[in-house]
């Protein structure tokens, strides 16, 4: 039987302001400057003063004096403007016509476009040799396809019979796996060394097979093709025994190994100029911290002033009709749009600048000496209390943001961190613990590499109250090997 009844139900609902606030704030310094060119470009309101104008929509002001444009046959919808008029001088402003921001940043903060590196791609080097060699239309056409299904890191994973029925179904080209593996062994042939593979015994195969063919890579290429579990899992007493040769041959084979490349792709990748731009500064001055901006981080928006001038000239207008209604509404809602923007970028560099100010407050001793000793333990939730904001705001500041200090660059993810209780008594940052697990480490006989019982006992003896499940743990986080597997002949 159906029923029909009232309820009452509280929600919590986000308004449209409310999220575009929180996707500027996740965004780091490019990624902002990135956001705020692609509002410009779909909002004509919106502009900063380096490409400030007053020509925008020039013609629409004419529009409004000319009686010709609108049918004077609606005089009947004049009511229907009373309560569209209502308010229209919050559009319109005062005599200056300004609604603008200009974030507050650093005065003395040098202001420099950084260079772009111009590299081939990896694409590119391949699509060169490809254009060298000596191959019929068909041949190219084949070459040139699995080129563009080779991935970053250097590999072809697509399985050929895969790639022959692409050819079929998207060039109406046949083919088959046959033709394909003499075309791609060609493409095996190109630089860098172990393109085109398509596993990683293949890969460093090929590189092997394009080396001066001496003992160590004859030696290499059967650890390669017979033995690569016991390699990964550093069984060198069965390598030994398995190719029947002894300690310093084996050092030289695996030698050979190690200094092959498993991503060749990479060798292209990495040459792409990448840069770190700082999204706060901080400085020291007379034993004082001093936070500021990026510049780039408040960017100098404005309402465009065009659109405002066409908001008035409608206000002094006589002229009523639907069509003109119709112009105005999009002007206004273009205006409203550029003032939540401005508004969501103004709240998001006060909660970056507030959030960072309680950071550098927490970590003073950090930030005037640089010493890592000094790091306080830190949590969302201390942070979060102290400025009085949910902890998923600190979180989406803390993401993908830098700070320079006199110290260097640091990710504001490196001060958080959980404490660990000493014997006197003090509570230490776990970071403070992996710096000197990152030095045990480094400093270990790799012969003897150091284990996680040996590692704790270290650590309690220099005071540290902590488990041997908490070192292999962080051992983990700095993506260091067991000692088994950083164990070297």
């Amino acid at each position: 039987m159906l029923k029909q009844g009232l309820s009452q139900k509280l929600l919590q609902k986000l308004s449209p302001q409310q999220i575009q606030f929180i996707q500027l704030l996740q965004l780091n310094t490019q990624e902002l400057e990135k956001r705020v060119d692609e509002e410009i470009t779909e909002n004509p309101a919106l502009e900063t003063e380096k490409n400030e104008s007053t020509d925008v929509d020039s013609n629409e002001e004419e529009k409004f004096e000319s009686e010709s444009d609108f049918d004077d046959s609606d005089e009947n919808e004049d009511n229907d403007y009373d309560d569209y008029e209502t308010g229209l001088d919050e559009y319109i402003g005062d005599d200056d016509g300004d609604y603008a921001y200009g974030g507050q940043t650093d005065p003395n903060e040098e202001k420099r476009e950084l260079p772009i590196a111009n590299v081939n791609t990896l694409y590119d080097v391949l699509n060169e040799q490809l254009n060298a060699v000596d191959l019929n239309e068909r041949e190219k056409l084949l070459a040139g396809h699995l080129i563009g299904m080779i991935e970053e890191d250097g590999y072809l994973r697509r399985p050929l019979k895969s790639i022959a029925n692409d050819l079929a179904f998207l060039n109406q080209v046949q083919t088959d796996e046959h033709e394909l593996e003499k075309i791609l062994h060609i493409i095996q042939s190109f630089d860098p060394p172990g393109i085109g593979a398509r596993s990683l015994e293949e890969c460093l195969s090929i590189q092997l097979s394009k080396m001066e063919q001496t003992h160590e890579v004859q030696q290499a290429k059967k650890i390669i093709h017979h033995h690569m579990d016991d390699l990964a899992k550093k069984h060198y007493d069965k390598l030994m025994k398995a190719l029947k040769i002894d300690r310093d041959d084996l050092k030289g084979v695996i030698d050979t190994i190690t200094h092959l490349n498993p991503k060749p792709g990479e060798s292209q990748i990495n040459t792409k100029a990448q840069y770190i731009i700082p999204d706060f500064i901080v400085t020291t001055q007379d034993n004082e911290l001093h936070v500021s901006l990026n510049s780039k981080n408040a960017p100098e928006l404005r309402v465009n002033r065009g659109y405002q001038e066409t908001l008035k000239g409608y206000n002094d207008s006589t002229i009523k009709n639907k069509t003109l209604k119709n112009q105005v509404q999009f002007i206004k809602q273009k205006l409203d749009s550029a003032k939540w923007f401005i508004d969501a970028i103004k709240q998001r560099q006060n909660t970056l600048l507030q959030t960072m100010k309680c950071i550098v407050e927490f970590q003073k001793d950090f930030f005037l000496t640089g010493d890592i000793e000094k790091l306080n333990p830190m949590i969302l939730k201390d942070i979060a209390d102290r400025i009085g904001m949910d902890i998923s705001t600190v979180s989406r500041v803390a993401n993908s943001k830098y700070v320079q200090t006199d110290f260097g660059i640091f990710s504001l993810k490196e001060f958080f961190s959980e404490g660990i209780q000493t014997e006197s008594g003090d509570e230490v940052s776990n970071r403070e613990v992996k710096e000197f697990l990152k030095e045990y480490i480094g400093k270990e006989s790799k012969k003897r590499p150091l284990t996680d019982e040996k590692l704790t006992s270290m650590l309690n003896e220099k005071g540290y109250n902590i488990a041997r499940r908490t070192v292999a743990k962080y051992r983990e986080q700095l993506n260091i090997p067991v000692a088994r597997l950083r164990k070297e002949i």
